[in-house]
């Protein structure tokens, strides 16, 4: 079992859920080892060098992998996903959802996603930004699913783990807030606060947003 792992502060509660879990020891060392931005765990789940990770949605689409109705989603604002006002137009090289629903959007400026775009939100304003899942919501009137969990075998034990991770609510603890703190230079009660915006399960009506997103980034041939 070779698990990847986003290293955002958006599924630090998963990733303090798998330190809890009863997986071996040298399963959760190898998820240290195995950590990056979305578009790098793109590219290892579709090389088979990873078994499993939370990938983007963009990328879930593809045949090879199944998919869990576990994933990153914001019912509304998401804060940590935007495009910077009055700024060239650039992507962000560690996305691929977010680049595309920038393009589905039709909003122009500079992509900045995960804990640098948090950062960037909590200290410029949000008056400088697009919030990306808000626009989104007030076009569809529906939740964004950002990223999927998707695999490629050991399907039961994932399906197992998944599931028991959206029956509970995970409580941080504040040795790990702080260490995240430090390292990611936003507060404790900041990263509390952000928490509250993101969700995890993948229920209807984050399915039916997914259909409608794939298929408006089909219709721009728009190629992960």
């Amino acid at each position: 079992m070779i698990f990847g792992k986003i290293d955002y502060l958006n599924l630090l509660p998963f990733h303090v859920f798998l330190k809890r879990s009863p997986l071996k020891s040298y399963v959760k060392k190898s998820i240290e080892f195995k950590k990056g931005v979305p578009s790098k765990l793109n590219l290892a789940l579709r090389k088979n060098r990873i078994d499993a990770a939370v990938i983007s949605s963009v990328e879930s689409r593809r045949k090879i992998y199944k998919k869990l109705d576990l994933g990153i989603v914001a019912k509304n604002d998401v804060k940590s996903v935007l495009v910077r006002k009055n700024s060239t137009s650039s992507l962000d090289n560690a996305s691929a959802s977010s680049n595309m629903l920038s393009k589905v959007l039709g909003l122009q400026g500079e992509v900045i996603i995960g804990d640098r775009a948090l950062k960037a939100y909590l200290n410029e304003g949000e008056d400088k930004f697009h919030d990306m899942a808000s626009a989104w919501h007030k076009k569809t009137n529906l939740p964004f699913v950002f990223a999927r969990f998707c695999y490629r075998k050991d399907g039961k034990m994932y399906e197992k783990l998944t599931k028991n991770f959206l029956r509970q609510k995970v409580k941080i603890p504040n040795y790990i807030l702080a260490q995240y703190a430090k390292t990611r230079e936003i507060s404790q009660n900041d990263i509390k606060w952000y928490l509250n915006f993101i969700s995890y399960k993948i229920g209807a009506k984050e399915k039916k947003a997914l259909f409608i997103f794939l298929n408006r980034a089909a219709k721009l041939n728009f190629k992960p």
